[in-house]
């Protein structure tokens, strides 16, 4: 769904219509409320942002397989260490960076 111009309200004159921007919402219209002539808030159906809502959770589920799935490529390609390897590595990196940042004493 596109944003028509008429969709865009300035925060002052949408407190003076908000009655009728509710209605056109909940009749499916989307709205932006600008203030200083940014956008500020959108005024939306509550079923429509129950479905936004619902499609980031799907989306979310989604990269979440993504990522299975590419870990069980990696274990078929043979990619892997053990986690206590993997752990040690990490505490080592970390040490490692810590002893290259220098103290805001030595400045």
């Amino acid at each position: 769904m596109s944003i028509a111009a008429s969709d865009v309200v300035p925060l002052t004159r949408a407190r003076a219509i908000l009655s009728e921007l509710v209605d056109q919402a909940k009749d499916g219209a989307e709205k932006i409320i600008t203030k200083n002539g940014e956008s500020y808030v959108a005024l939306i159906d509550v079923d429509q942002l129950d479905y936004y809502h619902r499609l980031e959770h799907e989306r979310i589920h989604l990269l979440l397989l993504d990522d299975v799935h590419r870990g069980l490529a990696d274990i078929a390609a043979g990619r892997t260490i053990a986690a206590e390897e993997a752990i040690a590595q990490r505490q080592q990196r970390r040490a490692a960076a810590k002893t290259s940042v220098p103290d805001n004493d030595d400045r």
